[in-house]
């Protein structure tokens, strides 16, 4: 009788959808046989959003093959047996704010056993991050006016895969010429050839005319790789139409966006704000219930559970404002809610939260509202990191109206220039058109004459997330979504106007070749 048994590893990776509970696969690696230390090459692609909490679950799986055949017998037994080596969880939020974007957690799921070790490596597709810098002239084009010269235009087109094509780009007209030279203009290379570099590119030309019926001139065709061949005899189109004329590349230049994730390593820095009410009664938005999440805990978790993903220490300095201090009854608008003045920082959202709960058994809470202390708190940190390091956002939870508008919305125009963003959530049945007029996203918010160089405001009212069937996770969740989807591109637009690049990615991960490690 002869008796072989091999074993193979594969890993399982499964995530949530926005508000539910319930686990589905997602995909699996490949799998690796007689190793209990795989290197996986296989890569989960998954849409990447900073404004949702992404859940993930890696199972780890070990598969055991016996084979038994007998020497005088042509029958062979094969067995299949599975058994569990543990599992991982975290977020895709905890994995791309990890330094160099890795992650390493301990595996469990067996109780009094240690399972190994998880290694997550994420990295941003670059195909989605190319733009390319163009700039055409033209020559002899056909004069179509009667009494002048032409207004020629490009117009750009993307082949698509049925064979149609789909308009992407005008140039601006040039007016009485026949050889024009157009700006150069920048687009992306999805929207060019949808990253298909051999992709047909249809251009024609046109003459403008004021009554919208423009003048056909003719057309001419080429690709992302031949125009990528830069100003040559190559890139030199014969315009078909009834005279000759032609269009010339001047100048194609490549150029990678970076994006909010070559930023992300840096850290983002939160400073969670809460206010006003009486905690013992039941009708109070900041009532504590053995059952279930006040309104201010719900917004501040929601918010909170995911930015923290994006510090690198997880300690959060919390302040309360609007309240009566002990011993002596001092009304304060910016007081630690942890009570230490010289040490304000908590471990985590978690401990944002119990610091809350702690600070309104020991405050009377107490008006009126006033924001721009604690504005003015977070900008004195923010204006003393200059280099892209750190970015500040401001997180506030309010149930009133503001007291010291013109204050704060001085505060808000000094602190556009500098590396933060503020959040304000709204809750209770209060109306909030004040808060309102602070979100700058129509009208750029203005002091004394003096506008916000850039939006860093954005107000939401929590009664507008409230899921009618009761379900407080899918709220938070939506809540979360909308007020953190405007913090990308406030980042982007404080670093790019001040040319900050990102900090140098770290050096490549090398394996030890002892935990179980995969790839996202």
């Amino acid at each position: 009788m002869l008796y072989m048994s091999l074993f193979s590893t594969v890993c399982v990776l499964y995530t949530q959808g926005m508000g539910n509970k319930e686990w589905r696969e997602f995909g699996r690696t490949e799998v690796i046989d007689n190793t209990l230390n795989p290197d996986f090459v296989g890569k989960f692609i998954l849409d990447y959003f900073f404004e949702e909490r992404q859940n993930l679950r890696f199972d780890f799986i070990l598969y055991f093959f016996f084979c038994v055949s007998y020497l005088n017998d042509k029958n062979v037994l094969l067995l299949t047996l599975q058994d569990f080596l543990g599992q991982a969880y975290c977020t895709l939020g905890e994995v791309v704010g990890s330094l160099g974007s890795r992650l390493e957690k301990a595996l469990g799921g067996i109780p009094g056993k240690k399972c190994g070790t998880i290694i997550v490596k994420a990295e941003e597709l670059n195909n989605c991050r190319e733009s390319v810098m163009m700039q055409f002239c033209g020559n002899k084009l056909d004069k179509k006016d009667f009494f002048g010269k032409s207004d020629p235009f490009l117009v750009f087109y993307r082949s698509n895969e049925d064979g149609t094509f789909t308009i992407c780009h005008k140039t601006e007209v040039v007016k009485n010429t026949l050889n024009p030279v157009w700006q150069a203009f920048k687009i992306p290379v999805r929207a060019l050839c949808n990253g298909d570099y051999d992709r047909t590119i249809k251009v024609e030309v046109y003459d403008w005319d004021r009554d919208g019926s423009h003048d056909f001139i003719g057309e001419f065709s080429t690709s992302y790789r031949e125009l990528s061949g830069g100003q040559s005899q190559f890139n030199v189109y014969e315009v078909r139409s009834c005279v000759l004329l032609d269009v010339t590349l001047l100048s194609f230049l490549v150029d990678i966006e970076v994006t909010f994730l070559d930023y992300i390593k840096g850290g983002l820095c939160v400073f969670p704000l809460s206010q006003t009410g009486n905690p013992a009664q039941p009708t109070s938005l900041h009532y504590m219930s053995p059952y279930q999440l006040n309104t201010y805990a719900m917004a501040l978790k929601a918010v909170g559970e995911i930015i923290q993903d994006y510090d690198s220490d997880k300690m959060f300095p919390a302040l309360g404002f609007g309240a009566k201090l002990p011993p002596d009854g001092r009304v304060s608008h910016e007081f630690a809610l942890n009570g230490s003045p010289q040490n304000p920082y908590c471990a985590g959202i978690d401990g944002v939260m119990e610091a809350y709960y702690q600070s309104l058994k020991s405050v009377q809470l107490y008006g009126p509202t006033n924001f721009s202390p604690v504005i003015n708190h977070v900008a004195r940190y923010a204006a003393s990191v200059k280099d892209g390091s750190q970015y500040f956002v401001l997180l506030i939870i309010t149930d009133g109206v503001i007291s010291d508008m013109a204050q704060t919305k001085e505060s808000i125009v000094n602190a556009s220039c500098l590396p933060m963003s503020i959040i304000i959530v709204g809750v209770g049945p209060a109306e909030f058109d004040a808060m309102i007029e602070l979100d700058g996203d129509e009208v750029r918010i203005s002091s004394r004459g003096r506008y916000a160089e850039r939006d860093i405001v954005q107000f939401v009212p929590f009664r507008d997330y409230i899921d009618r069937t009761g379900n407080h996770i899918l709220s938070m969740a939506r809540l979360a979504k909308d007020v953190l989807a405007e913090i990308p591109d406030q980042f982007l637009s404080y670093m790019r106007t001040r040319g900050i690049k990102p900090l140098p990615a770290p050096p490549p991960y090398t394996p030890p070749g002892q935990p179980i490690h995969t790839q996202i």
